[in-house]
């Protein structure tokens, strides 16, 4: 489940992230879903405002400092890895 919290601070992140504009620069096309029970996967996410119920804390960066580049997209089925194999496949688990 990728319940994500965004922190203001990089010291307190778990994965560094950067939202790219274009798709073929991102690694991973996320969509944005209204209710933790569709928080499935890497590729869709539940923002959360409550630290604790996260199960990642992501700091948006810029793309030089950013361990996954990440393009947010409007369906679920456009959501996903772009490569399968990626090496980063889970971490938002």
């Amino acid at each position: 489940m990728a319940r994500i919290y965004v922190t203001d601070t990089m010291g307190e992140a778990q994965v560094r992230v950067a939202i790219v504009d274009t798709r073929g620069n991102a690694d991973l096309w996320v969509c944005r879903v209204s209710s933790w029970g569709l928080a499935v996967g890497d590729e869709r996410w539940f923002i959360t405002p409550d630290r604790q119920s996260a199960t990642k804390r992501v700091f948006f960066t810029s793309q030089g400092m950013a361990q996954v580049k990440i393009c947010f997209v409007p369906t679920l089925g456009e959501a996903g890895w772009r490569d399968p194999a990626h090496a980063r496949r889970g971490l938002f688990l």
